[in-house]
């Protein structure tokens, strides 16, 4: 129900830009957000946008390089990521909320895509 894509190999300091397409019965009324999974981590926070676009957090590191948006009529939300670091490798998933305003916690999501790898390399 939810497809992300966009992942893959970029330089330091370089941008990509995540896509995150849904159902619409999964994306209509419902707040979306973006998880990362690092090899040996855990997964973590990244960013959420709620339904209507009005409310937006981002986890600390992220903010200022770290863009979340979405587009209702085409059931897909984004992640524009710049000033990319090695420390941002992981793969990245794409979350729906079980709420119009998207939190900060995993156990606020229902559905999950099934992620896309970036790496972040030189």
């Amino acid at each position: 129900q939810l497809q992300a894509s966009g992942g893959g190999l970029v330089q330091p300091g370089g941008s990509l830009r995540l896509s995150c397409v849904a159902s619409r019965r999964t994306f209509s009324n419902n707040g979306m957000g973006w998880f990362r999974q690092a090899p040996g981590k855990e997964r973590e926070f990244v960013a959420a946008i709620s339904w209507t676009g009005e409310f937006i957090s981002y986890q600390d590191s992220m903010k200022g390089r770290f863009t979340i948006s979405r587009d209702n009529a085409k059931n897909t939300v984004y992640l524009q990521m710049n000033s990319l670091k090695p420390e941002d490798t992981a793969v990245y998933y794409c979350a729906a909320s079980r709420f119009a305003v998207a939190g900060r916690s995993s156990t606020d999501y229902r559905y999950w895509g099934q992620g896309t790898e970036v790496t972040v390399s030189s």
